[in-house]
């Protein structure tokens, strides 16, 4: 008991102290916490967007804005990159990443040019190789090239950048691009808009696929002219083989479903048709054995399928075609419904997958630039690829053509014509920089000399089942090698290798060719 009565007042002492000690210490650093918010608060502003300031302190030569006391403000507009200063090098402002925009800032000298780039997409897309990847043959990524690749000073460069925005407007007299971001969700990131002060500004937006204005296309077709395209023909067509397969569809449904209609007869609606037979023959009959006598496919074509080849050659791709199970139609589509076409005689197409492939033409952003425009909507240019009435302004690729002043024709809507035009656009800034020309209006005083000319180098295209067509006459009425066949395929295969931009993509189309041939295609639907 004696014990018992002494030992049990020790705890209880014990944590009445520890409590006060406790109390004390919390009481201390709270004392101290706010001592030291009061010294930050007396010595630094108060910044009322602190995202915003770091965008700014980033991309804008003039300092943030300080507020004293926070309010509401209105989504942040900033100046983004200001005009470039003496001391510094000049700006080259690209405009978009396909064939031309990229060979032009492949070729830029960094040394002489700061080059900075705005487009919706990171990549360049080789899109001859485009309509493998819809039923497996290639891999996505085999096909798209990373712009840090193609110039790698954007990524390294102090004054390089690389832009995921699109071009929203222009103001030639001011030198400025107005730019808006681009995010995946459905509101932009704040802030969402801002300018670019350029030196020399190189337009090469490409163009939009042609509807012609047929009501449902937009709505109910597939494009093919970006990877998101083919990764969205290969799910749907996937989709349609699967659920054809369950039980209870009626035949048809079936039909419909595996119905797979092309529209144009171009190299790009000839050669998706061409892989998708021969997907349809090697793949689908061995897999989807239960469904295999339901699916074809349809090319709507209103003249002549390939109708700027050689006369034999076409003869040979409609035998083939034809050959491989393809149903060839001519006809012109005057509407399109969810799960229908119908054409300008009354007929009625059912389908469940449909790609349009018509040609393309001018985007609503061209057609909206203050800009001298050439015959069918594209942007005006004269013989060195400058925009006339402005200064510092080029435009090349299928959003440009020539003026009627210059007396020649627009160019046709190719990689080719693009990857020449970025090339000789290149060489042409490397000389005026070189000659002290590339500030803005630096080059009034320069003297053009070499004007560009193209010169067709022929044309190809692939059938599928190792037949292709390889046509090296320079004009449509000229002579020159036509070549059909076996050898045709192999020469495709090699020159498109060989033109892909990257040792990492030919390493990569090689490998899916072979895996392809030994394994057959992926069907996986992911």
């Amino acid at each position: 008991m004696c014990c018992r009565s002494l030992s049990a007042p020790i705890p209880i002492s014990i944590s009445l102290n520890d409590a006060v000690i406790r109390q004390y210490t919390m009481a201390w650093f709270r004392s101290l916490i706010q001592v030291s918010a009061a010294a930050r608060s007396a010595t630094k502003p108060r910044i009322s967007d602190p995202f915003s300031y770091t965008l700014l302190s980033r991309f804008s030569s003039e300092p943030a804005p300080i507020h004293e006391t926070p309010a509401p403000q209105p989504p942040t507009q900033y100046s983004g990159l200001a005009p470039t200063k003496p001391g510094e090098k000049p700006r080259v402002v690209v405009l978009g990443t396909g064939w031309a925009g990229c060979r032009l800032m492949k070729g830029l000298d960094t040394d002489i040019y700061d080059v900075v780039c705005v487009s919706p997409r990171n990549h360049m897309v080789f899109t001859p190789l485009l309509a493998s990847t819809c039923v497996g043959t290639l891999e996505f990524r085999s096909v798209a090239e990373p712009i840090g690749r193609i110039q790698p000073a954007i990524s390294r460069e102090p004054g390089s950048y690389f832009f995921l925005s699109n071009c929203v407007g222009l103001d030639p007299d001011k030198h400025l691009v107005q730019c808006e971001t681009v995010t995946d969700g459905a509101e932009p990131l704040k802030p969402w808009k801002f300018e670019i002060s350029y030196d020399k500004l190189v337009i090469a937006l490409g163009a939009k696929p042609t509807t012609f204005g047929i009501q449902g296309v937009e709505e109910h077709a597939i494009f093919l002219r970006e990877v998101y395209h083919a990764q969205e023909i290969r799910r749907k067509l996937l989709l349609n083989l699967m659920l054809s397969d369950v039980p209870g569809v009626s035949e048809e449904e079936k039909s419909r479903l595996l119905h797979c209609v092309v529209v144009g007869g171009g190299p790009t609606g000839v050669e998706f048709s061409g892989e998708l037979s021969d997907f349809i023959q090697r793949d689908v009959r061995q897999r989807y054995s239960h469904v295999k006598n339901y699916i074809h496919v349809t090319l709507i074509e209103a003249n002549e399928i390939l109708s700027s080849f050689d006369d034999r050659l076409r003869h040979y791709a409609t035998k083939q075609l034809t050959k491989s199970g393809v149903r060839l139609v001519r006809g012109i589509v005057k509407d399109v419904k969810a799960q229908k076409i119908i054409l300008n005689d009354g007929t009625e197409v059912p389908y469940g997958l449909l790609v349009w492939s018509t040609g393309v033409g001018p985007s609503p952003l061209v057609n909206s630039l203050p800009l001298a425009k050439a015959p069918g909507g594209r942007v005006g240019v004269d013989e060195w690829l400058r925009v006339p009435s402005v200064q510092d302004v080029y435009s090349i690729g299928d959003c440009s053509g020539f003026v009627e002043s210059t007396g020649k024709p627009t160019l046709p809507a190719l990689a080719q014509v693009a990857e020449r035009q970025g090339k000789y656009l290149a060489n042409l800034l490397n000389k005026i920089g070189k000659a002290g020309g590339g500030r803005a209006n630096g080059a009034k005083e320069y003297k053009y000399e070499d004007p560009f000319v193209y010169k067709h180098l022929g044309s190809m295209a692939t059938l599928g089942r190792y037949k292709a067509l390889v046509d090296l006459r320079q004009s449509k009425d000229g002579k020159g090698l036509a070549l059909a066949g076996f050898t045709s395929w192999f020469i495709w295969r090699s020159a498109y290798l060989t033109r892909v931009l990257s040792w990492r993509n030919r390493f990569y189309v090689a490998i899916n060719w072979a895996t392809t041939f030994v394994f057959g295609r992926d069907i996986t639907r992911i």
